[in-house]
């Protein structure tokens, strides 16, 4: 059994939060280049070079590769042999998110009562935090910042299991060409099928975290996962829904099992700018 002090949680997760904002993945940054020389379109081209040299101007001088810095969503592995001690974690994490919102100069987007006075918490807290006890010593922290613009086209679907692959191939396409230019495209699209209502979203955001160029280990998902991208890049959306061939970077499909009468499906689109960094503790 291994004994962890909460607090020593809360520097390396203000550090994540300010990493995250402005210094894009290098599998996403690759991808907006490849697809720089894909896209056929003058105009298009032409907003993935910005794209490009925006990325480039955010890490070099630490500011926020977007203006919206968006929600702090983290995904915690627990190891189950660490012993935790002092205070509460999830209280730790949000000082965690306090400390780099405001160290980095990262806007603060969180509102406290949402159909309320929707007044600003200041501080960019509540975080959303999906908890998962794993073997192990370790607790490994990823955060994935979400954008108001990109979290609002999302989709649960809860379809017939008649409906097949086909379906759902139909459904995610249909969702991301009606989105346009609204999660300023080129996006990665995560899929969950599966599961209940509420696990389906949530399998649908973990699918985010995936490296462009890495396929789900089911041969039949990872041709589905293809053939979508392929359909959604001939919808002609192109780069911030202004015409071309790239619509989307990549798809990620993530499943688990579900009851016998349902057939869940979610679709959760993330902008060009996929945020996403973990630590291991």
């Amino acid at each position: 059994m291994r004994e962890f002090d909460v607090s020593d949680v809360i520097k390396p997760v203000r550090n994540l939060c300010i990493e995250a904002n402005t210094m894009l993945p290098a599998d996403v940054k690759r991808s907006l280049l490849e697809a720089k020389e894909k896209e056929e379109s003058p105009v298009g081209k032409e907003i993935l070079a910005q794209i490009a040299e925006n990325i480039d101007i955010a890490c070099s001088e630490k500011l926020a590769i977007c203006q919206d810095t968006g929600f702090a969503v983290f995904f915690v592995e627990l190891g189950q042999e660490v012993h935790l001690v002092g205070e509460d974690l999830r209280e730790a994490i949000n000082e965690g998110v306090r400390q780099g919102y405001k160290e980095g100069y990262l806007r603060k987007s969180i509102v406290a009562d949402p159909a309320g006075a929707r007044v600003n918490t200041n501080d960019n807290t509540p975080a959303i935090i999906h908890w998962d006890i794993v073997p192990g010593d370790k607790i490994k922290i990823t955060i994935a910042p979400k954008g108001g613009g990109s979290e609002n086209m999302s989709s649960v679907k809860m379809m017939k299991p008649a409906d097949g692959l086909e379906g759902i191939a139909d459904f995610v396409v249909e969702w991301v060409r009606n989105a346009g230019g609204n999660p300023c495209p080129p996006v990665i699209v995560g899929v969950g099928i599966g599961g209940t209502f509420e696990h389906v979203a949530y399998l649908a955001k973990k699918a985010l975290l995936r490296d462009i160029g890495s396929h789900h280990p089911n041969p039949r998902y990872a041709d589905a996962e293809r053939e979508i991208l392929k359909k959604i890049n001939a919808t002609g959306v192109g780069p911030m829904g202004l015409g071309g061939r790239v619509t989307a970077l990549a798809v990620f499909i993530e499943t688990h099992p579900c009851h016998i009468a349902s057939m869940p499906v979610a679709v959760n689109i993330n902008c060009h700018a996929a945020r996403h960094k973990t630590v291991i503790l």
